[in-house]
């Protein structure tokens, strides 16, 4: 009797500890939509975001759009159905998901504009981003720097590339080099052969970088075919850098002889820093995504704590709308001198990465 007793009084001690137990608090659900798995940046940053906030405590719903627009919208109303409270977006077309977030505003839901501006609308709360248009002029500046070493002192022949219409980075981009670069073609001491030097004429939908070799085949069987030399190439983005570098191959261009243009990028990407090592890209510019991923998610725990995340610049981007409160973290160039300390020793890229 005295052992059921005592049995039961452990039972009875043990249901009110256990009543005593405050239950796990649940954080709160936050959506991450990406463009696409196309790119590697958007892979890899889109698991760093998920990883660092699954260890914070809160649930996670990563979702990659494919590219294509009206994916991308239901992946996002899906989110919202789910009841998640802080949105991370990057837009295939910045101007498609205006009505869903004003959707979202209504319900209180945050929204962080990850490195693409989001625009028509007043629902952004917050932007995180790098200098955009100090990226253009990076790479504007290793373009000249590059002409400049390996082309003499000119005048030189370029072509212009820029990105996708509908990404509102790629205006910031090419507006940033050719800050740089129309006061050299004003001068004469750039030629565009071409003529096309707008941004509607030379932007390149979706990023696609067959696209982009399309386009240079195009310009060099019509303006260079004659033996007139290219002395560069803008290119804003490594996969259209890849595309450019593709057409000089199957038109005849040799890295090993004095013909290879000069060719720029960004991203910083396995593929491109295998073609600086091999001279067949002359630059890209480093964003470092990790630190990027890690300002959005210092974004969500102070929107959701109530406070104000970290901010420097509440001047340059507007939407349409509204001046969107950014955080903007400083671009670096990458080229055959430093890439091993900038890419590799920072742990950025590993050499399995680029074999």
């Amino acid at each position: 009797m005295r052992n059921v007793l005592a049995m039961m009084l452990i039972f009875g001690m043990t249901l009110a500890l256990a009543a005593c137990t405050p239950a796990p608090v649940s954080l709160p659900l936050i959506g991450i939509s990406m463009p696409t798995q196309h790119s590697e940046r958007w892979v890899k940053e889109g698991h760093v975001m998920k990883d660092i906030l699954e260890e914070k405590g809160f649930s996670v719903n990563l979702q990659y759009a494919g590219d294509d627009i009206s994916t991308q919208k239901r992946q996002i109303e899906s989110m919202l159905a789910d009841g998640a409270r802080v949105l991370i977006i990057s837009a295939i077309d910045a101007t498609a998901l205006a009505g869903i977030l004003d959707n979202a505003a209504t319900k209180g839901v945050k929204v962080i504009s990850y490195d693409r501006l989001l625009v028509n609308t007043s629902a952004v709360s917050y932007y995180a981003t790098f200098d955009n248009e100090g990226v253009g002029i990076l790479q504007a500046e290793s373009l000249l720097e590059g002409l400049r070493e390996r082309k003499g002192e000119g005048p030189w022949n370029i072509e212009l590339f820029a990105g996708s219409p509908d990404d509102t980075n790629s205006f910031f981009f090419f507006n940033g080099a050719m800050s740089v670069l129309q006061p050299l073609i004003d001068e004469g001491q750039i030629n565009i052969r071409s003529g096309k030097m707008s941004q509607r004429e030379v932007s390149t939908l979706r990023w696609d970088g067959a696209a982009a070799q399309a386009r240079m085949d195009a310009a060099l069987a019509a303006h260079y075919s004659d033996g007139t030399p290219l002395h560069g190439v803008l290119s804003p983005y490594d996969g259209i850098s890849r595309g450019i570098i593709a057409a000089f191959i199957s038109f005849g261009y040799d890295v090993g002889s004095g013909n290879w243009p000069i060719v720029t990028g960004q991203d910083a990407t396995a593929p491109s820093i295998a073609l600086i090592r091999s001279g067949h890209q002359y630059s890209t510019i480093l964003k470092d995504t990790r630190d990027l991923a890690r300002v959005a998610v210092d974004m969500v725990e102070a929107v959701l704590a109530g406070s104000e995340p970290r901010i420097n610049d509440i001047e340059t981007y507007f939407n349409n709308v509204i001046i969107v409160p950014s955080y903007l973290l400083a671009p670096a160039t990458v080229n055959i001198g430093n890439y091993r300390e900038l890419v590799m020793e920072s742990g950025y890229l590993t050499e399995e990465d680029i074999r």
